[in-house]
């Protein structure tokens, strides 16, 4: 059992610094949807196709004349919608080389410098091109957004104490979520969605940054990175100390310890050795699979004006059971499932995962609503059925576990799969996980 305080002002400060990221990663995601129809104003006048005069809007924030879109807007406005989800895609793979290059805080800290960059593009839109400041502003706030979401749950999951690994976990996603509604109202027309306005909505998406790189400086850096890898175990007992309070931390030092030497015998391990490693096949499945029900669940489908009132009722619920489960576990569950060796390449290909089904539910679903009408979610819930069975009969229970402890449920899931090899002696389950941890060093070696 876990001595000393368990939440302090310093563990306070550490999260309410990181999840600014998941504000910003939230308000980049929502803030594009809002002024659509004045930026495309603006990009049909930059590229000629439109009138130069402002777009004129009613009360309630609609068009007061019916424009037909011109198809080159119609190319560069979606264009910068999907670009946001390929610069995720893109940096999502680098999240575990960022993370273990100078460690999490200094991780986060680096990757500020693209968000504030995005945001400049953004808020100088007017100064050039529109349509290309703004994609290529949402290229790098994507880039961005695909490390943070990645480096954000890794550090939470690293420095929460055991009993409120799971509490603190859902901040990433809570964060995110207020994000999207921050981006909504402020893009209200009478506010910053407007002809005037409408580069200072986009651009403050690089403004969480700012605030998170004057707090970051004060966290402490993850005990666990510290001590598994850069064996500064004095740093880490410090820590330790600046996040539970003055306690013994031998307990928790030991459990690191531990972890090291597992660490220690299965050595780095890159993606490609992830995904060919039956080692640790079960727990990328799990990891995988959540982040697809977290997508293919119809949550970045929803909103529609074909729906009633009483839809939007449903839909209302819907999100607020989204919120307490598919959205915030996928995060921070990757970084339970996997020891240190493996966990920044898992986080990097959930999150690719994540980026990616996001990225395809965006482009296709105005197909598939075309096709089957009113009844398009049926195939969600057909989905999230399928997810929900999935959940209960492979996903193992986390909470109050150690990362030891968690492993050992896979480990054991394996010793028990039907048509375990046998060998002279009985069966050849050990010998096959020695030899695959030396196959492990020897392919992250080369």
């Amino acid at each position: 059992m876990e001595s000393g305080k368990q939440l302090t002002g310093t563990l306070a400060l550490a999260v309410f610094s990181a999840v600014l990221g998941s504000l910003q990663f939230g308000y980049s995601l929502g803030v594009i949807n809002a002024p659509q129809k004045v930026i495309e104003q603006h990009y049909g006048q930059s590229l000629g196709v439109l009138p130069e005069e402002p777009l004129l809007l009613s009360e309630n924030g609609t068009e007061t004349e019916k424009r037909e879109v011109h198809p080159s807007v119609v190319m560069y406005w979606s264009l910068s919608v999907s670009i946001f989800s390929i610069g995720g895609v893109v940096s999502s793979f680098l999240v575990g080389f960022i993370g273990d290059l100078r460690g999490r805080v200094k991780g986060m800290l680096m990757v500020n410098v693209l968000a504030v960059i995005a945001g400049l593009l953004m808020v100088m839109a007017k100064m050039w091109k529109p349509h290309v400041m703004v994609i290529a502003g949402r290229c790098v706030m994507g880039f961005y957004c695909g490390l943070s979401s990645g480096l954000v749950p890794m550090y939470i999951g690293e420095i929460a104490p055991m009993a409120y690994r799971g509490a603190l976990g859902t901040l990433h996603q809570l964060a995110t979520v207020t994000g999207i509604l921050l981006s909504q109202v402020l893009g209200l027309e009478f506010l910053l969605g407007n002809d005037y306005y409408w580069p200072l909505l986009l651009g403050l998406s690089g403004a969480p940054a700012v605030l998170q790189s004057l707090l970051l400086p004060l966290c402490p850096e993850s005990p666990r990175y510290l001590y598994i890898k850069r064996d500064m175990v004095e740093e880490a007992k410090k820590s330790l100390r600046r996040l539970k309070g003055e306690y013994d931390p031998s307990a928790d030092l030991e459990e690191m310890r531990r972890e090291k030497e597992e660490v220690e015998k299965e050595a780095q391990v890159s993606i490609a050795v992830l995904v060919r490693s039956s080692l640790y096949r079960q727990q990328l499945f799990v990891a995988l699979m959540m982040h697809l029900s977290q997508q293919l669940s119809g949550i970045n489908a929803s909103v529609y004006s074909w729906m009633s009132y009483v839809s939007m009722s449903a839909i209302f619920l819907f999100v607020c059971f989204f919120e307490i489960g598919p959205g915030p576990i996928p995060w921070f569950i990757v970084a339970e499932l996997f020891s240190q060796g493996p966990r920044p390449a898992a986080i990097a290909l959930a999150g690719c995962t994540n980026w990616t089904s996001n990225f395809i539910i965006g482009m296709t679903f105005p197909y598939i609503e075309a096709l089957c009408g009113s009844y398009v979610f049926i195939l969600f819930a057909v989905l999230l059925f399928g997810f929900t069975v999935f959940t209960y009969l492979r996903v193992p229970e986390t909470k109050g576990k150690t990362f030891e402890e968690i492993a050992a449920v896979f480990k054991k899931g394996r010793n028990q799969t039907p048509g375990t090899r046998k060998t002279g002696i009985g069966t050849g389950t050990g010998t096959g996980t020695s030899t695959e941890l030396e196959q492990l060093k020897s392919d992250s070696h080369a």
